[in-house]
């Protein structure tokens, strides 16, 4: 994709925020750029330009970082900066980033995987289940081999049809993997992982017989014969070479990082930002699917350096974000277009959910410009959480309808501005009210 097809894109899910969704956009085509290249040593010297974006909570940082990776399907982890602390003290190794990452990266390979033998797994399982419901002649009678087979293409097409759906049958499956939870001190999570795929492995192979209807026993029939058709080692192969080419890493609140004075608990928030410094420059992390150079991932920070600036992260992590982008703070004129420009927008999102119940609710322009207004009122009177303030404004203002909804089946239902000020007229003047209902 072009960066201005990305960001036409990223624009169906995302109200405003130009530079943000330029500068990733950039980043991403970038990536491809990279791999045209056919030198190899020069194509591994050209590393990824890592991201820092300063703005408020609610204007899209993290749905800019979540959604540009939907767009190229690469493995996306988003973590808090603020669980990581410095080797030595109590909290999560920076590590961890990359094998959360990992996990979430074999997983997305396996359902690819699953996806490609999907057809012959089905093919195996209706096998097993037509085993079970004609259990194979013995002998060579001909006649009987014939009528064996009709029967069996007769019970195929019934099994096919959804007619045999709700019999019940009694299949042997895969016994579940003995689940073991293991605690251990902070920096020992390959010790911990390798414990848990050890006694994972205890029983591993052995099955039970459960008796459940033909319907449930034909999907979990298909996902053990597609799991036997991957391969576990390619499939492990894969997934590390798409983080290492395609990962993206999202790592929220890191102005919390930021040292503030010379004694107390900042020690170890110099330390968090020290410990970054290694995986966005580039290393190798173990992991227990193999080890996983951070080279080429991409890192997404984002902060809203309310109390904190930019300049106070520690000068060698500066450099390893030469991009910065600034996300404005939302007006009344974005939050009416975040009501409705986007895909699945929450008046949508709304009148889908009414109409289940046969109410036909309706958002006039009036309305929607009031609700607009009083989300934006909201958010410059208490405290500024962005585009989230309508989630509660909403949900307040709909109160009444939602609750009634199975008594006014039929009912037509206009949100216009009195509407809207009939239900939280009162919030809106009232303060101290609006601060914990609003």
């Amino acid at each position: 994709m072009t960066p201005r097809e990305i960001v036409e894109e990223l624009d169906k899910h995302i109200i405003g925020q130009y530079e943000a969704k330029r500068a990733v956009a950039i980043a991403l085509r970038n990536r491809w750029r990279r791999m045209q290249i056919n030198d190899v040593d020069l194509r591994n010297e050209i590393m990824p330009k890592n991201i820092l974006m300063i703005g408020p909570t609610g204007v899209g940082k993290t749905e800019i970082s979540r959604r540009l990776a939907k767009l190229v399907d690469a493995p996306f982890v988003k973590v808090e900066a603020t669980k990581f602390t410095e080797v030595g003290y109590v909290g999560r190794d920076v590590d961890s980033i990359i094998r959360d990452l990992a996990d979430i990266a074999v997983k997305q390979q396996r359902e690819l995987a699953i996806k490609k033998v999907q057809h012959p797994a089905e093919e195996a399982a209706e096998d097993r289940i037509l085993d079970i419901l004609l259990p194979p002649v013995r002998g060579g009678n001909t006649d009987v081999k014939e009528k064996d087979s009709a029967a069996r293409q007769s019970f195929r097409k019934q099994l096919r049809d959804g007619l045999l759906d709700n019999e019940e049958i009694e299949i042997d499956v895969a016994q579940s993997n003995l689940g073991v939870e293991i605690m251990a001190p902070p920096g020992m999570e390959e010790m911990t992982s390798q414990l848990t795929s050890m006694f994972q492995q205890i029983g591993s192979g052995k099955t039970k017989t459960r008796k459940m209807p033909i319907k449930k026993a034909y999907k979990i029939l298909t996902e053990e014969e597609a799991s036997k058709l991957i391969n576990e080692e390619d499939l492990k192969v894969n997934a590390i070479e798409n983080i290492e080419q395609n990962g993206i890493v999202f790592i929220d609140e890191i102005d919390k990082v930021v040292k503030r004075s010379e004694h107390g608990g900042d020690v170890s928030r110099e330390g968090v930002q020290r410990d970054l410094l290694p995986l966005l420059e580039g290393s190798t992390v173990s992991t227990k699917y193999g080890m996983i150079k951070t080279d080429h991932i991409l890192f997404i920070s984002s902060g809203a350096f309310q109390v904190a600036k930019p300049s106070d992260l520690i000068a060698e992590l500066q450099g390893r974000l030469p991009i910065r982008v600034e996300l404005s703070a939302l007006k009344v004129e974005d939050f009416v277009s975040i009501l409705t420009e986007p895909f699945a927008s929450l008046t949508e999102q709304y009148i889908a959910l009414m109409a289940t119940e046969g109410v036909d609710l309706k958002f006039s322009k009036t309305g929607i410009l009031r609700i607009a207004e009083v989300a934006w009122q909201v958010n410059e009177r208490t405290e500024n959480i962005g585009a989230r303030r309508l989630y509660t404004v909403m949900e307040r203002l709909l109160e009444v309808v939602s609750f009634e909804a199975t008594d006014k089946s039929g009912e037509k239902i206009t949100v216009d501005k009195t509407y809207v000020n009939k239900h939280l007229g009162k919030l809106i003047i009232d303060e101290d009210l609006m601060r914990y209902i609003l």
